[in-house]
């Protein structure tokens, strides 16, 4: 709980950032929101592909801190941070060049694709900050010191609110820009985080032993191959979760204002909650990779049940809140009948999924601590895009089922998701402490 409650801050923030954007982009004009939201929506896919490959920094520094090797951690941050700038040029091309078309291919409404190619090739110049800006993250996290991540992330919450106000609207003598000034806002707050993380590593005499900043060292083709071969899969398992929630989301669009609303009135709830379970997964990896770093496998396989349990804790008392507060928590969103109605069977259905959605993240976290991500992501495929899928889609599309029906497929998935990730953390740690 030391290691997850500044990372819970953190992921609320970041929450907060998308909120804040999303209310100061209405106030302007539902073209704006428009562009904001579908912008925003390019912008995350490739930014959660680059977070999933960088997360590989936080397992591999845990278990070099617990052998008691500072400097090797040194030696893969700053490949992270060379190959976070490689990734940053190769999606600055990628959106300058393609992200007209791929608006036109979608089908995006031609009254507001001008404003959000604006705002994209704004917001992706803010890309080789806030990729060397995660290098430094998922370093801190792996020897356990978290708190200089949660100063980043309010502090972004705060700069991020002022610059909008300042080019969105024009203010202190700037243009007023709009959803091109929401993009500047973005892309200037990466880089100030990342500049200030920088200069607290530099100076802090916690991180003198990993000599990050002691030499600039070449690229280096095998350490880079690792932090790709570890991340990649956890790339995938993050891509294929948000993208299923967005599909979700597009499907139960189809339905009607009433239930689209209802869906998003849940799911915002249910993703709010999720966020304290995210971050205890993190520090669920950063403690299993220290024990097995000082080989201690009894220790890691502890820390790893515990967590879990941690996790599972925490949602069966949300998934309580739920059942017993469901009308109250939906009257803090909307107090039009017919949504109130839908989102309260919605979340019924949260209530259930939640504790499976909590085990399987806690058991995704303990097994990214044993450096084992490639059978995790066939899991999650699987459970996602095999089993949960095709069942949302039958029931909202085919059948036209009641929409708790179609939140059904979250169920299905994630606890068989929970089931397989708990099953393999057994396995690989008792395979751990028989080697």
């Amino acid at each position: 709980m030391t290691l997850a409650g500044p990372l819970i801050v953190n992921n609320l923030s970041i929450a907060g950032i998308h909120f804040a954007d999303a209310v100061m982009a209405g106030r302007l004009g539902a073209e704006t929101l428009a562009a904001v939201a579908v912008g925003g929506s390019i912008w995350f896919f490739g930014f959660t592909m680059a977070l999933g490959i960088l997360m590989a920094i936080s397992p591999i520094a845990a278990r070099h801190y617990g052998a008691g090797n500072p400097e090797l951690i040194g030696r893969y941050t700053r490949q992270g941070i060379y190959f976070g700038i490689i990734i940053a040029v190769a999606l600055i091309l990628l959106f300058h060049f393609f992200v007209g078309s791929a608006l036109d291919a979608i089908g995006i409404d031609p009254e507001f694709r001008g404003l959000t190619e604006g705002y994209v090739h704004a917001i992706m110049w803010g890309a080789p900050g806030i990729f060397i800006f995660l290098a430094l993250r998922f370093t801190t996290e792996g020897i356990g010191v978290t708190k200089p991540i949660m100063y980043a992330s309010v502090s972004s919450l705060g700069i991020n609110v002022f610059l909008n106000w300042v080019f969105m609207f024009g203010n202190l003598g700037a243009p007023a820009l709009g959803a091109v000034g929401c993009g500047i806002a973005s892309a200037a707050t990466m880089w100030l985080i990342m500049f200030g993380l920088s200069v607290y590593m530099w100076c802090s005499r916690k991180y003198e032993p990993l000599k990050i900043f002691a030499r600039v060292g070449k690229i280096r083709p095998e350490t880079i191959k690792e932090i790709l071969w570890l991340g990649v899969p956890i790339a995938v398992m993050i891509t294929a979760e948000a993208v299923l929630f967005n599909a979700v989301s597009v499907l139960m669009g189809t339905r009607g204002a009433n239930i689209a609303a209802a869906h998003q009135v849940a799911i915002n709830f249910a993703m709010t909650m999720f966020m304290v379970p995210l971050a205890l997964s993190s520090a669920i990896t950063v403690r299993v990779g220290h024990a097995l770093g000082s080989g201690n496998p009894e220790a890691a396989r502890f820390s790893g049940a515990i967590g879990i349990a941690t996790c599972a804790v925490f949602m069966t008392c949300s998934a309580t809140m739920m059942l017993l507060f469901r009308d109250t928590v939906v009257l803090i969103y909307t107090n039009d009948p017919a949504v109130s109605s839908i989102a309260v069977s919605l979340l019924l259905a949260a209530a259930i999924f939640q504790i499976g959605d909590g085990v399987q993240i806690g058991a995704a976290g303990v097994l990214r601590g044993y450096k084992d991500t490639r059978f995790p992501m066939v899991i999650n495929l699987f459970a996602y895009w095999v089993l949960a899928f095709p069942l949302a889609y039958m029931a909202a599309v085919t059948y036209k089922a009641a929409p708790v029906y179609t939140w059904g497929a979250f169920i299905v998935g994630l606890s068989v998701a929970a089931v397989l990730l708990s099953w393999r953390f057994v396995k690989i740690s008792r395979a751990e402490l028989t080697a």
